[in-house]
């Protein structure tokens, strides 16, 4: 089958766009699965051990230093990710229910960020968090929420 040299044209037009495009985003921005090992600039630790393909995922957070409080013990996370295949920075949302050592207090963070690739290849997360602390009464509601921000970095 002959084609027109405007068909013809056009194609490779599409072609060299296609390619152009794919070209934007390279492998190393592709990355930022949240699967692996994070720490982050308090020296929490936290371990992404399940990630779907629906982008649910599942791990434990683990307290650093930082947090100067030895009742938090290791504690369950779940949340879920952007397809990282679709966008090159995807965001991301986990909650952490805090497991406390010999303690009636109930604790729940819930952080929401978005993964970035350095030129060097580096993900970094960046999040918001929420944390919050049961209160005894609606006149206590004031002082149970805790707002802050951390940057995870992946454990190579």
């Amino acid at each position: 089958m002959l084609r027109s040299p405007a068909a013809m044209g056009s194609g490779a037009f599409a072609l060299a766009l296609a390619l152009a495009l794919a070209a934007c985003v390279t492998p190393a921005e592709r990355k930022c699965l949240l699967s692996g090992s994070w720490r982050s600039d308090t020296g929490c630790r936290m371990v992404v051990s399940v990630l779907s393909k629906d982008g649910r995922f599942s791990g434990s957070y683990l307290p650093g230093p930082a947090t100067g409080n030895s009742e938090i013990l290791t504690s369950p996370l779940e949340g879920s990710q952007q397809d990282a295949r679709l966008v090159p920075h995807p965001t991301f949302s986990f909650i952490v229910h805090w497991q406390l050592r010999d303690s009636d207090t109930t604790r729940t963070t819930a952080f929401l960020g978005q993964c970035y690739t350095g030129t060097n290849g580096e993900e970094t997360l960046h999040a918001l968090w929420l944390l919050r602390e049961a209160a005894d009464s609606p006149t206590e509601d004031w002082k149970a929420t805790r707002v802050g921000t951390s940057i995870f970095t992946r454990i190579k």
